[in-house]
């Protein structure tokens, strides 16, 4: 009897299991298949994963190509469904975006994502914040205060990061986990902390400073498969030895 309950378990596991994947396949969100969402425009390749955030005022939401939306993200436009916010997109995430699970983007107003931003998961950036004014009366209830959020191409948002209203971050700037955003950040930067200050500048003659602590990593050479990284990997390795294949072959140009 015993085993004929585990029997019966296990092929439950793997029914469900296997409705599970069905279910994530059918529900993505791509160009071709939009479900019920009427978004300005879903790029080519781009794919909102199953099962989405909260979403709304996704017709003045753009998304660019190549897009990846991970599971439960939230992308909202206005501050509550079914306003008419006018005929500019509000929410723009340009090409190659990535937006790591359980992450937020909630933009009253406008929030611009360059090309190639990435963000970890659970990430926060919203273009609207509480204000306090009133003494008098409970802060959730007094009018917020909005301004715009502009993210540069190439910037990587760490996990837990809070981008706030009125953020500027110029390209390529590295935001570290958990850290809270404000103001304007220069190209190159990385910031850290709560709130956020720069830690770390890229410094046209000379280098990065603070200098990095360790070298850059070694790119892979073109037309090299995973599997002779794995066996490359298992070789023993000389004293000193230079990278496989001689200096010239992965040059850094550092």
């Amino acid at each position: 009897m015993p085993s004929l309950r585990n029997t019966f378990s296990s092929l439950t596991s793997r029914a469900v299991h296997g409705l599970w994947r069905r279910a994530r396949q059918a529900g993505a969100v791509t160009a071709r298949r939009p479900g019920p969402y009427a978004f300005r425009r879903i790029g080519t390749g781009t794919r909102l994963a199953f099962p989405q955030g909260t979403l709304f005022g996704t017709p003045w939401i753009e998304l660019g190509d190549h897009c990846i939306v991970g599971q439960d993200v939230t992308l909202t436009a206005g501050m509550m469904p079914d306003l008419e916010l006018g005929p500019e997109t509000v929410l723009r995430l340009g090409n190659g975006v990535v937006l790591g699970r359980g992450s937020h983007i909630i933009a009253d107003t406008r929030i611009s994502l360059g090309d190639d931003v990435f963000c970890g998961p659970y990430v926060y950036i919203t273009s609207t914040n509480h204000s306090y004014d009133d003494p008098e009366r409970p802060v959730g209830k007094q009018w917020p205060r909005t301004a715009p959020v502009e993210i540069g191409a190439g910037s990587w948002i760490g996990a837990g990061a809070v981008v706030l209203p009125g953020a500027t971050l110029g390209r390529n700037v590295v935001v570290a986990a958990g850290a809270v955003v404000r103001g304007e950040i220069p190209d190159h930067a990385v910031v850290a902390g709560a709130p956020a200050r720069v830690v770390r500048r890229l410094d046209p003659e000379q280098g990065w400073q603070p200098p990095l602590r360790t070298p850059p990593p070694m790119p892979v050479p073109e037309g090299v498969s995973p599997q002779q990284l794995v066996d490359l990997a298992d070789l023993p390795t000389a004293p000193d030895a230079g990278p496989p294949g001689g200096s010239s072959g992965c040059s850094s140009g550092g």
